[in-house]
């Protein structure tokens, strides 16, 4: 058994246990991990009000000794990283590797805004009279509220927290609760580097609405952050209207992954494979179309699917896994309407198409080729290993067809025309462009959408911005 499940919520640095409980699954066997106990809303209520009061206390600590605890902390999720990677592929079904990817992902944004913790730089204003001096400061928003998705159960919590605690906040985050345990690992060795209790909470339990209003309805919650899907996302929003809450959101994406026709073509298929099929096309930031100039296309996608079929399917421990389970079988039966309805509509099935022999929670890794933006395929954020094929001839035409979507998160290019580069960088209407690269996050990059995307910024020198007040002080001088 795997040292660090636990089993009931953490907060005010206690762990909480009780007769009601739901079971956490291994998603590859459908077998149960653990009975988590299973928290409701006056859960939430309590790790607010402990939020609220370790406040004060940890927003006057010093930068340097935040710096510190949030060092520690990244010191311990990479001393157990192979630990907590196991933990998270029972719970979430992604590859042992991709899992210990994540871990150490998910720990550089401490890491990151560990150190970015002493650089919260106020400034001086130039006064516009000779006796007035003028000062803005950063200070803490107050108690962070965050709700975190099944697909980066612990990289999710990480770019959160770590910048709400650099800031001097405390936070209350309630995970999926499909993938509950990698969110309690990560409160535990928390507690080992030093977080005193109140600082950081995890509630767990199944009442998604109720726990979800008692973060966004709470006057003490001044900051709220969500990852999920645009529909749960916009009525978030509408919750947290009421208490006029700070509000921080990434929702759905719909990316675009564009081929021209002066593109290193090998070069563009390693980056279609990391892009689209990593997680089993569970992300957010995942390639959703492939839009591939019409005198490539043929090239593109015969290069792509004999990469695709070389995919291992299967259990995320065995040996050259590349493509896990889907979140749920319910899942995989969403993935299979969308490739079977976009086939009835005229695309082109190359490999793939069908729930897989491994079982009903996997998906065949999928290739599409004549596909068009009207097919349910290219307009459905699709979570699952299916990549589309939609052609193109002219460059407005790529660019449109990007852009025809309420998503705007991430987007991807592969191009060697530097004038190209720069008018299609600047053309995509996304927050994040990845240009000859299909794997784009990182600690020290702004993370975030616009459109119905969301809005807000994870890590970068900008991350801290969402957690903190401005706050203007005018000095009159005698």
């Amino acid at each position: 058994m795997n040292e660090f499940i636990r089993t009931g919520s953490f907060i005010n640095g206690e762990w909480l246990s009780g007769s009601q409980t739901f079971e956490v699954v291994n998603k590859a066997t459908g077998e149960s991990i653990a009975s988590i106990h299973n928290a409701d809303s006056s859960a939430v209520d309590g790790a607010i009000a402990a939020a609220n009061v370790a406040l004060p206390a940890w927003s006057s600590k010093t930068a340097n000794e935040r710096s510190a605890v949030l060092r520690a902390w990244f010191d311990l999720l990479m001393q157990y990283q192979v630990e907590l990677a196991e933990l998270l592929t029972l719970e979430q079904g992604k590859p042992i590797s991709e899992a210990k990817g994540e871990v150490a992902y998910g720990a550089k944004y401490i890491e990151w805004f560990a150190e970015e913790a002493k650089r919260l730089y106020g400034v001086t204003i130039p006064s516009q009279g000779e006796s007035q001096r003028i000062i803005a400061l950063r200070q803490p928003v107050g108690v962070v509220g965050a709700i975190t998705p099944w697909n980066f159960p612990n990289a999710m919590i990480a770019r959160k927290a770590a910048a709400a605690l650099a800031a001097g906040c405390t936070f209350v985050v309630r995970p999926s609760e499909l993938t509950p345990l990698s969110a309690l690992a990560m409160a535990d060795l928390a507690q080992k580097a030093g977080l005193p209790g109140g600082v950081f909470n995890v509630v767990v339990g199944t009442d998604a609405i109720g726990m979800g209003r008692s973060l966004t309805k709470s006057s003490d919650v001044r900051k709220f952050s969500f990852t999920g899907s645009t529909k749960v996302g916009k009525q978030l929003i509408e919750d947290c209207s009421d208490t006029v809450k700070r509000v921080s959101m990434e929702l759905g994406g719909n990316a675009p992954f564009i081929v021209f026709d002066d593109a290193d073509i090998d070069n563009a298929v390693d980056g279609a494979i990391a892009s689209k099929f990593r997680n089993a096309g569970q992300t957010c930031v995942c390639t959703n179309r492939f839009i591939v100039h019409d005198s490539i296309a043929d090239e593109f996608a015969s290069k792509l699917a004999s990469r695709v079929e070389e995919l291992k399917v299967g259990d995320g421990f065995d040996d050259d896994v590349s493509v896990g389970p889907l979140i749920s079988n319910d899942s995989a039966q969403i993935v299979d309407r969308i490739v079977q309805t976009s086939i009835e509509q005229g695309a082109k099935l190359i490999c793939g198409g069908a729930i897989s022999t491994k079982g009903d929670q996997y998906y065949s890794p999928t290739v599409l080729d004549h596909v068009s933006n009207q097919m349910p395929v290219a307009y459905e954020e699709v979570f699952g290993p299916v990549a589309p094929i939609i052609r193109f001839t002219l460059e407005s035409e790529a660019i449109r067809i990007a852009n025809d979507t309420e998503y705007g998160l991430a987007s991807y290019f592969y191009s060697n025309d530097l004038s190209r580069v720069w008018r299609v960088a600047e053309a995509l209407d996304y927050g994040m462009v990845g240009i000859n690269e299909g794997v784009i996050s990182n600690p020290a990059a702004p993370f975030g959408g616009v459109k119905q995307s969301g809005y807000g910024r994870e890590g970068s020198l900008f991350g801290l911005d969402d957690y903190t007040n401005i706050k203007y002080l005018c000095m009159g001088l005698s």
